[in-house]
C-alpha cells in the first residue's frame, strides 16, 4: 500500500506562500485562497488514486503567533477535505512533528515505514504545485516498485513530490534546492532514484503565472484542470501578458 502525505500548513493569509502577495496582483487572502484551492485539487487526485491520503498539518503549536486563531489546524483542513471529498472518513488526519520541514517529512516518511507493516511507500506532496493528477501519482507509485526514492521536479530545483520505500537521512533533506540534495542523499544511502514530470510549484508571483499560463492553455485545449485553481483564477481574472501576471 502507498500511503500519499500531503504535508499541509492551514491556508492563513501571510502563512501559506508568504511571498506571493508582494511579487503578485494577490493579496495575502488572495494567496491563502489559492492555497486552499490547490490542497482540494490536490485530496481530489488522491481520493482517485490507488493511494490512501494521509493530510499531515502544522499543529498551532508550532504556528507563529501571529498566524494562530480560534479554530485548529486540523479543523480547517477537515473542512477543506469535507468540501473537496465526496468521503472523507478514510482520510487520515495527523500533526507534523519536528522543527524544521526536513524533520517534519522524515519523521512522517519514518513512522509509516518502519511501524505500519502494510505500508510499503510513501509518498509527500508538498502542496506547492495544482497539477497533481490520480495518473501521475499511480505513474510514481508503479516507479516506487523498482527504486527505492522517487522525486518531482518543480520550479528552481524544488520538488512537489518525494516517494520513498525506504529512509534515507532526513537531517537536511529539504534544503535547497531540494531536488538535489534528495538524489545526493538517496546516492548515499545506496538508493536508486527515478523521477515523474516537471511541474510548475508556486512560491513567487513569477511562479504563479506559470501555473496561470498552463490552466489557461489547458482550458483553451480542452484538457484536464485542476477544479479549484481554475475557478480561482478566472475568479481573480488573472491572465499573464507581455508585461507578467495581471488581472483582467
Amino acid at each position: 500500500m502507498t500511503v500519499v502525505v500531503l504535508l499541509a500548513d492551514p491556508p492563513r493569509p501571510g502563512l501559506r506562500f508568504p511571498d506571493l502577495a508582494a511579487t503578485s496582483p494577490l493579496s495575502e487572502s488572495e494567496a491563502a485562497e489559492l492555497a486552499a484551492a490547490m490542497d482540494k485539487d490536490t485530496m481530489r487526485a488522491v481520493e482517485r488514486s490507488g493511494a490512501d491520503l494521509l493530510v499531515n498539518y502544522l499543529p498551532e503549536d508550532l504556528l507563529p503567533e501571529a498566524h494562530r486563531t480560534e479554530a485548529t489546524p486540523e479543523a480547517e483542513l477537515r473542512a477543506l477535505a469535507a468540501d473537496a471529498l465526496e468521503d472523507v472518513s478514510d482520510v487520515r488526519f495527523e500533526p507534523q512533528v519536528g522543527s524544521t520541514t526536513s524533520a517534519r517529512v522524515g519523521n512522517t516518511v519514518t513512522h509509516l515505514l518502519e511501524t505500519e507493516e502494510e505500508v510499503g511507500s510513501v509518498a509527500v506532496l508538498l502542496g506547492n504545485t495544482p497539477f497533481v493528477t490520480r495518473t501521475g501519482i499511480d505513474s510514481a507509485a508503479m516507479k516506487l516498485r523498482t527504486n527505492e526514492v522517487v522525486l518531482g521536479p518543480g520550479a528552481r530545483g524544488s520538488v512537489y513530490y518525494a516517494g520513498f520505500t525506504d529512509t534515507i537521512d532526513f537531517t537536511d533533506a529539504m534544503a535547497p534546492p531540494a531536488l538535489n540534495t534528495l538524489a545526493e542523499l538517496a546516492r548515499g544511502a545506496g538508493h536508486d532514484t527515478e523521477f515523474v514530470p516537471t511541474q510548475p510549484t508556486v512560491e513567487t508571483g513569477d511562479d504563479l503565472a506559470s501555473v496561470v499560463a498552463e490552466v489557461r492553455a489547458r482550458v483553451a485545449a480542452g484538457r484536464a484542470v485542476p477544479e479549484s485553481t481554475t475557478a480561482l483564477i478566472e475568479e481573480y481574472g488573472l491572465v499573464v501578458d507581455e508585461d507578467g501576471l495581471v488581472r483582467q
